[in-house]
């Protein structure tokens, strides 16, 4: 599953004016960093106002119903891929077409980009025909535009950040009642009926559907999720002063021994493992393998680093091999 996101210690200008915003005498917001996609392919962290506690439910799969399609993958055990599950927001029964049509250009884009490609044979890939009552998504295409709709998705992450348009978040509690219906989930993605551009990451990542430059998203968060891999980009925090991050592709050391075999070897992002400074949320006192990987950039490659350790889990998962 998706791991969990770093939690810094530091407030940034947003938290800070977020906090000067609480009347007197009320409590402070309770926050959390999500991830935030921008157009240019550039990836931040913003402090967020969290949900509301969301309710959950008993028996998941006697909770919800909605139609499951494997869309990918061969007959072998869940045991031995992984299991990726799309679900959709603000689809009609009307709009499945349309869903079924990003679901498969979203996975299309994936599978077409190294080491998905090699190893697309590892995956089992589900779609969840999750249906709503009103086609789109909130705050679409300004804010204030509310639909209705099975998962809750909106920009502004549902209307609680007043800094982020882009952000697109979801209820991650209703996406994985229906993503439980599949088999398994090794990964969750929720894709919202929207061509503007938008998405966020966390256990349950999400995307625009109709948008084309969103399906980079996925790739990046299954990175995080069957990789291990830090964000390698270098926002909010100036100096890092911890112990040695357990993640392969950063490293604290600015001689880049963590990746001895590597070092001045060409790698598929351009260039040659470094090391860079300026990873994981800090600009200085961390390393990176490379000057700008999909794990930095969206639409960029997985450096050298990535893309071993993300082999080494498609490997250590699938038993036998899959063929591609």
């Amino acid at each position: 599953m998706h791991r969990a996101r770093l939690i810094l210690p530091a407030l940034t200008v947003t938290a800070l004016a977020l906090f000067a915003q609480v009347p007197a005498g009320g409590a402070a917001p309770a926050m959390e960093w999500r991830e935030v996609f921008n157009e240019d392919g550039s990836i931040t962290q913003t402090l967020t106002p969290k949900a509301p506690a969301e309710k959950t439910t008993t028996g998941f799969r006697t909770a919800v119903a909605a139609n499951v399609v494997q869309i990918a993958g061969n007959d072998g055990p869940s045991s031995e891929r992984f299991d990726l599950v799309f679900v959709g927001d603000g689809y009609t029964a009307d709009d499945l077409e349309t869903y079924a049509a990003n679901v498969e250009s979203k996975w299309a884009e994936l599978s077409a980009v190294q080491p998905f490609a090699e190893y697309k044979g590892s995956f089992k890939v589900w779609r969840v025909d999750v249906i709503s009552n009103e086609s789109g998504v909130d705050h679409d295409p300004t804010k204030g535009v509310l639909k209705d709709t099975a998962l809750d998705m909106g920009f502004w992450c549902q209307g609680r950040d007043a800094n982020t348009e882009r952000l697109l978040c979801v209820n991650e509690t209703k996406a994985k009642e229906y993503a439980a219906l599949a088999p398994q989930a090794d990964q969750v993605i929720a894709l919202g009926n929207t061509a503007k551009y938008g998405g966020a990451g966390g256990s349950v990542a999400t995307a625009a559907g109709s948008n084309a430059q969103s399906g980079q998203i996925a790739i990046h968060e299954l990175g995080h999720s069957i990789g291990g891999l830090a964000d390698e980009y270098d926002y909010p925090y100036l100096t890092y002063t911890g112990a040695e991050p357990s993640e392969i592709n950063v490293t604290k050391d600015p001689t880049g021994a963590k990746w001895g075999e590597y070092l001045g070897q060409p790698t598929p992002d351009g260039g040659v493992i470094g090391p860079v400074e300026g990873a994981r949320y800090y600009k200085n006192g961390l390393y990176r393998p490379s000057a700008n990987s999909i794990m930095r950039t969206l639409g960029k490659e997985f450096n050298s680093i990535g893309r071993d350790a993300m082999i080494k889990a498609f490997q250590a998962k699938i038993t036998p091999p899959a063929t591609p």
